[in-house]
């Protein structure tokens, strides 16, 4: 429905509103939209500051909005997934202080503090902090290459000082909400950084596990260690027989676990349970056989054993750092934060759609940054969130964050009551784990392929990090996987560039017994090109034939991509138009020296005069200065090869602030002195229908949809020809 200027408002025909009891005439409804100010932007802002002070302060600690409503079937759930969660990460945490290059005492020290705080910070029931295979790993890195530098520093003063720097670079990140940062690290870099890593981690604990790794280098690149290896091979011993036999029991114990529960599905929850601490139970059995060999010469054992572990908090104190310090660890300081962040966001949002809940990526940062920060102070190394442990606490029913402190105590009467024991056991056996432990992480064939299927630009980044990690260091490997994702999506957004649409008639048909009924007809517009998959058969009408021209951008209107989207919507109309002057110059000396040459004559050109541009902006969400200025020199110059002045239409403007910028560079308004727009059926308080405008009347180049831009253009051109026609008839 169409009104024709701003006081009177034409009714519709019955049979158009045939539905409606009455019809009420209004002259007055005329809308005129408030358009935004930076006042009103502040205000909106600022609003109600004490009350979100409040909730900010309050946002600090999540479990004040639930531990009241703690009850007897949550803490069953969670003693249960607490305890086993401790039982599994206490041969863990002493595995992993070995690839972190610490005593095992440093891995018991980093589970208790993980599980202790995390709970009272958490947005995630499921997430289990703590020592983790690739951080511990970096962290190994790291220590390596800072005490060959600076040997006064003890490996654990250096892990303790980078775990309590970049705890709070995190909780600094989530204190000003940072957290959306995490999402620029796309799939395939995190997939080849875990996969990397992985594989280094394998690489470097088969050594051990086999016994030969005296004979050799295990700080090197992976390539180098395993060319090493099978030179040094003649150097295995009895660890072999240990490790190798570890490993096979954990996959044989979780493969008859896994067929079994499908066979017995009643029994699911005993082998649920089996298959979950299949570690302590072959770490234990090793543990008796290992003690039986070495028991007559603990000092000169037959396997390489852990040895004495100190009883109790030995490390407890203030964390050491100095300036030297600082300024060695600065550099590896970034590749730290994003283990920390990645790891832990990922498996904190994987879980949360798994189990029907949602996290808050801020918070989480603010929890593993204090869990970071206080760690140290007990002589914990960097903790993070863990996908197995996670997986196998979720698996348990964990109901709260609170069964953390049930996974605490457990660490805690380890330390103090079960280091005797922990003498025995054998590294080959932590080494066995550690790859068991992290083998699930490696990214396997399906998944390579659907990357390949998806886009075989992203499977060559996961493939050049995978390569990086393998052929250099972990941190190489990360810095290459995110910087080629960013390089990947600025190149994205500065090559985007729109389409130039058409309109076509579509009929709507419902099959009914192998005959059609037809249901509605309406418009649609697709691209000339059929790039988005329509049937190439199907011819668009041209508007360009009338010098109208409608494009649509498909990305948001920025200063990255700009020039790319310009430059094709320049080429294309001065190819479909003439100008309104062929030589618009007196002689050749007068014209440019780039100036393309139009070789149609002015007698055998039949394109049209550009008239009118309409842009589709339903897919742009954001508007900056740069775009805007070239869109105003774009208008300028299109005016000048147009010789007068074309008319430029808006469709699906997203908010506001965009017609507020357009509107402040001359677009949207009408010199004319009628103006079209559309109306709306409303009802009034007494039930009857209103008519009034959808959007401003005094704006009547910003449109709801391309059919009422294209029918107000179309419009606006057959007066222009009637006008004239007119004038030529009088001359």
């Amino acid at each position: 429905m169409v009104g024709h200027t701003k006081n009177e408002l034409i009714v519709p025909s019955l049979s158009t509103v045939s539905s409606i009891n009455r019809i009420k005439i209004v002259t007055q409804h005329e809308y005129f939209e408030p358009y935004p100010t930076v006042k009103d932007w502040f205000k909106k802002k600022i609003n109600n500051p004490k009350q979100k002070i409040k909730h900010y302060f309050q946002s600090y600690l999540p479990f004040l909005d639930w531990i009241y409503r703690y009850n007897f079937v949550w803490l069953s759930n969670d003693l249960i997934a607490g305890l086993t969660v401790g039982a599994i990460v206490i041969p863990q945490g002493m595995a992993y202080a070995g690839l972190a290059k610490l005593a095992p005492q440093f891995g018991l020290y980093t589970s208790f503090i993980g599980a202790m705080i995390y709970c009272f910070f958490a947005t995630s029931k499921d997430i289990s902090i703590g020592p983790v295979t690739v951080m511990s790993a970096l962290t190994g890195s790291i220590v390596d290459a800072i005490h060959r530098d600076y040997p006064k520093y003890e490996s654990h003063i250096i892990a303790s000082t980078l775990s309590l720097i970049s705890g709070c670079i995190v909780f600094i990140l989530g204190m000003f909400r940072l957290g959306f940062i995490v999402d620029f690290i796309p799939l395939p870099a995190l997939t080849a950084f875990m996969t990397g890593s992985a594989l280094n981690i394998i690489v470097g604990q088969i050594p051990i596990m086999m016994g030969n790794n005296k004979y050799l280098n295990t700080h090197e690149s992976i390539y180098l260690i395993f060319g090493h290896f099978w030179k040094q091979i003649q150097h295995c011993n009895l660890n072999a027989v240990f490790g190798l036999t570890t490993l096979i029991l954990l996959y044989l114990i979780r493969f008859i676990c896994i067929h079994s529960s499908k066979r017995y599905p009643k029994y699911e929850k005993i082998f649920f349970f089996i298959s979950t601490l299949r570690i302590v139970f072959v770490i234990l059995l090793f543990l008796f056989i290992s003690w039986l060999i070495n028991r007559h010469n603990p000092d000169h054992p037959r396997i390489s054993i852990l040895g004495k572990i100190p009883r109790g908090f030995q490390n407890l104190g203030i964390p050491y750092i100095d300036r030297t310090l600082l300024n060695a660890l600065t550099s590896y300081l970034p590749s730290t934060v994003i283990v920390l962040l990645i790891e832990h966001i990922a498996v904190a949002k994987s879980f949360g759609r798994i189990n029907n809940y949602t996290i808050d990526s801020n918070q989480e940062l603010i929890a593993i940054g204090v869990t970071n920060i206080f760690g140290p102070f007990f002589g914990s190394y960097p903790a993070t969130g863990s996908f197995s442990r996670t997986a196998i606490k979720s698996k348990a029913g964990v109901r709260t964050p609170l069964a953390g402190l049930f996974t605490g105590l457990l660490i805690i009467l380890s330390i103090y009551v079960l280091t005797g024991i922990f003498y025995w056991i054998s590294q080959a056996c932590l080494a066995a784990v550690i790859i068991h432990a992290i083998g699930d992480v490696i990214v396997g064939r399906e998944t390579l392929k659907r990357f390949w299927q998806i886009n075989p630009i992203e499977f060559f980044i996961f493939l050049f990090g995978v390569l990086a990690t393998i052929f250099s260091t972990i941190e190489i490997g990360i810095y290459i996987t995110i910087i080629s994702s960013i390089v990947l999506l600025l190149f994205r957004m500065a090559k985007v560039h729109g389409k130039f649409i058409g309109r076509v008639e579509i009929q709507q048909m419902k099959l009914n017994f192998n005959s059609y009924s037809h249901i509605t007809t309406r418009n649609i517009y697709i691209p000339f090109d059929h790039s988005d998959g329509s049937n190439p058969n199907i011819i668009p009408i041209s508007s360009s034939n009338n010098g109208i021209f409608i494009y649509r951008l498909n990305e948001s209107f920025l200063y990255p991509n700009i020039n790319y989207y310009m430059e094709h919507f320049i080429e294309h109309i001065f190819h479909e138009t003439k100008p309104d002057k062929i030589n618009r110059y007196n002689s050749i000396g007068e014209q440019p020296w780039n100036l393309k040459i139009n070789h149609h004559s002015e007698e055998n050109d039949q394109r049209p005069y550009l008239y009118a541009i309409i842009l589709d902006f339903t897919g742009v969400i954001h508007l900056d200065i740069t775009s805007l200025q070239n869109l105003v020199d774009i208008r300028e110059q299109l005016d000048s090869y147009a010789n007068k002045k074309i008319h430029w239409h808006f469709v699906g403007l997203s908010n506001p602030w965009m017609k507020r910028a357009l509107i402040s560079v001359g677009f949207g308004s009408s010199d004319q002195d009628h103006t079209t727009f559309s109306l709306a059926k409303v009802h009034d308080r007494n039930e009857d229908v209103i008519l009034v405008p959808i959007l401003d009347i005094n704006r009547p180049f910003f449109h709801i949809d391309l059919d009422e831009a294209y029918e107000v253009a179309m419009n606006s051109l057959n007066q222009q020809e009637i006008s004239v026609v007119s004038r030529d008839d009088m001359t």
